[in-house]
């Protein structure tokens, strides 16, 4: 075929290639120069524009509008976050948790909370903080199988990313969900980031149904710190549970932390919300309240 115009789907970018699916086959496309002059870098996950050679080669011409972003993993047009957390060995943190979820409510992202080594300890008081939260949690034992499936029938024909602490089971856990894809434990670990060179490299499996999967780093290199989390009047909408109370404190400017009249205090008071919740929300609002719109632009360069 001569030079044709396609559209397609961004698999992986490796130093400044980028692998392209589209419905003629697989492109190695490089990104036009305006590219780098504006800062724009295109994304595992993105939708694009190539001009396609008939060596395979290509031109990545244009990214199409993105639904969501994450900058650290780059990821583009992500529909599910699964955030993997053991009960024990590690044992898990709530405000890392929280964290998580935040950054993916505000982008957008459906988050999901695996809980892990089930065989170990009783997920049951973690899963009801999330239960009450409503968030996704599974339960999920490597030993007995437990819950894996439910987790595969979630990954259909979605974009789905997993991320956790080393230790908690993300790779034994992955390596149960795809086998097909061969990849030890240890090779997993190191595409998930184990290491700081290797967090820029993101690369979306296919899976069988349909759906991806990305290979995305750990808690240690994925950047939650200041992740977009730097506006304080966004931050309440990274807890789904609040919803129902905004707009019924008896301040308009409350920040829902402890002031007089707040509804979602009192709600925290009558059991409608997680108290751990709230205490992370209080915990990232303190760490945020006073970044300038300077810093904010910095931490999310």
């Amino acid at each position: 075929m001569a030079s044709k115009h396609l559209e397609g789907l961004v698999r992986k970018g490796i130093g400044g290639f980028y692998t392209v699916e589209t419905p003629e086959g697989f492109f190695t496309c490089t990104a036009r120069g305006r590219f780098r002059k504006e800062r724009i870098s295109p994304y595992a996950g993105d939708r694009v524009r190539i001009l396609g050679e008939e060596d395979g080669t290509g031109a990545l011409e244009e990214i199409l509008p993105r639904r969501n972003f994450l900058v650290r993993p780059p990821l583009a047009n992500l529909d599910q976050l699964f955030i993997v957390s053991s009960l024990r060995d590690p044992y898990p943190e709530p405000l890392i948790i929280d964290k998580t979820i935040a950054v993916a409510e505000l982008e957008g992202i459906q988050p999901a909370l695996v809980l892990t080594k089930t065989d170990l300890e009783d997920a049951s008081s973690l899963k009801a903080i999330y239960d009450l939260a409503g968030v996704p949690c599974l339960v999920v034992s490597s030993v007995t199988g437990e819950g894996v499936d439910q987790v595969r029938k979630l990954l259909a024909g979605k974009v789905s990313a997993f991320t956790g602490n080393s230790g908690v089971g993300k790779s034994t856990l992955l390596n149960a969900l795809f086998p097909r894809l061969e990849l030890k434990t240890g090779e997993i670990s190191q595409k998930l980031g184990r290491g700081r060179h290797t967090t820029r490299e993101v690369e979306l499996y296919k899976l069988e149904d349909g759906g991806y999967v990305a290979d995305t780093p750990g808690f240690s290199t994925f950047e939650i710190e200041r992740y977009r989390l730097t506006e304080k009047e966004r931050l309440v909408h990274g807890f789904r549970e609040f919803e129902p109370y905004l707009g019924q404190c008896q301040f308009t400017s409350c920040s829902h932390t402890c002031e007089k009249g707040c509804a979602i205090l009192q709600a925290v008071e009558e059991g409608k919300i997680a108290r751990s919740r709230h205490e992370s929300y209080c915990a990232m609002y303190q760490e945020i309240k006073d970044v300038k719109q300077w810093q904010q632009k910095n931490k999310n360069a």
